[in-house]
């Protein structure tokens, strides 16, 4: 059984969505898994087993290009038995409606009908969680999930890992401790800068490194911590933000001994690696798209205000953030990981 699944534009969705590869390949052992998404998912696909090909998509978010859709689809045609659409959109439903793929499963969403022929009505009483929505999708309509739920596991070449030790200069003498202070949603995910300041510092002077993840727009975030730190502190922190590709934030992901991360994608990739995790939540809540892991600590204020789910705050004060002081992430931190781990 050949599947084609559509995927999600985000980085912790496409984490996420490994659930769904999961329980497809429990029901139907041997199957072959391809994914049509961002090409940026690459490397978070290769890094999957479930998945046989990660097929690149040219398209931006929102674009519709009718045309290159239909030649998209036509070139798929004949090699596909079903296909899954984790987006809800209508332009996420042509390709498999042009490839003619024979059922073509996915939750209603956009005036949809006749693009799929296997249309569900979600019940989100019934699934809160994301990853209950993308494994409902492997089984039949009220098919009750298998407990206990699947978790993202993304598997790390080591040859891999100790080319992008090489590449930046780093080493692994100390424990490293990776922050990720970026959050593509808004400033209402992102902890204050000189909040993990306070927590670099603190673990720097316990003898770890500290190693800042994020993507380009995140670099400054990055320089902002380091130089809050005082001469002889700096040096061990290193900004990798928008210098290393996600292949490679993947790769030296998984040398951290824990993970200090605002609710953001890379928090799921740090969960599916399974690192010992402190996730800071604001705006959102981890109620619907928690991180999936065993060495997990959430924290969080639970202001009356909160969550509110906005990108920026209506109050201006951020309060669900700026009062999260760094005590409670180090004490989370400290019920994480009472001796630095090796990396394995």
């Amino acid at each position: 059984m050949n599947i084609l699944i559509v995927g999600p534009s985000w980085v912790g969705d496409m984490v996420m969505a490994q659930t769904l590869f999961q329980c497809l390949r429990a029901r139907h052992p041997g199957c072959a898994i391809d994914v049509l998404a961002p090409q940026w998912s690459r490397p978070i696909l290769e890094r999957m087993p479930e998945v046989r090909k990660a097929l690149s998509f040219p398209l931006g978010h929102g674009v519709l290009q009718l045309a290159t859709r239909r030649k998209i689809g036509k070139s798929l045609a004949g090699q596909y038995d079903q296909a899954i659409l984790l987006p809800n959109s209508l332009k996420s439903a042509l390709v498999p409606f042009f490839a003619g793929i024979p059922k073509r499963t996915g939750w209603k969403g956009e005036l949809r009908y006749g693009l799929l022929n296997d249309i569900r009505t979600l019940d989100k009483e019934r699934y809160p969680l994301m990853i209950e929505r993308f494994m409902a999708l492997a089984y039949e309509p009220g098919a009750e999930l298998p407990k206990p739920y699947p978790r993202p596991a993304l598997q790390i070449d080591p040859v891999s890992r100790e080319a992008a030790l090489a590449k930046f200069g780093l080493s692994l003498d100390r424990p490293v401790l990776a922050l990720c202070p970026g959050a593509e949603f808004g400033e209402a995910k992102r902890w204050p800068s000189e909040h993990y300041a306070k927590v670099a510092e603190l673990k720097i002077r316990e003898g770890w490194q500290v190693w800042l993840f994020g993507s380009k727009s995140d670099h400054p975030v990055g320089e902002a911590i380091r130089a809050r730190l005082i001469p002889g502190l700096r040096e061990e922190a290193s900004n990798l933000a928008g210098e290393t590709s996600l292949a490679e934030a993947i790769d030296l992901l998984s040398c951290a001994a824990a993970v200090v991360s605002n609710d953001s994608g890379l928090m799921h990739v740090a969960a599916a690696l399974q690192r010992p995790l402190v996730s800071v939540y604001g705006s959102t809540s981890p109620g619907f798209t928690p991180p999936l892991a065993e060495q997990v600590e959430v924290v969080r204020l639970g202001l009356e205000c909160s969550p509110c789910f906005e990108r920026t705050c209506r109050f201006g004060h951020y309060n669900c953030l700026t009062q999260l002081k760094p005590r409670q992430v180090i004490e989370a931190l400290g019920r994480l990981v009472a001796d630095p781990l090796e990396v394995e």
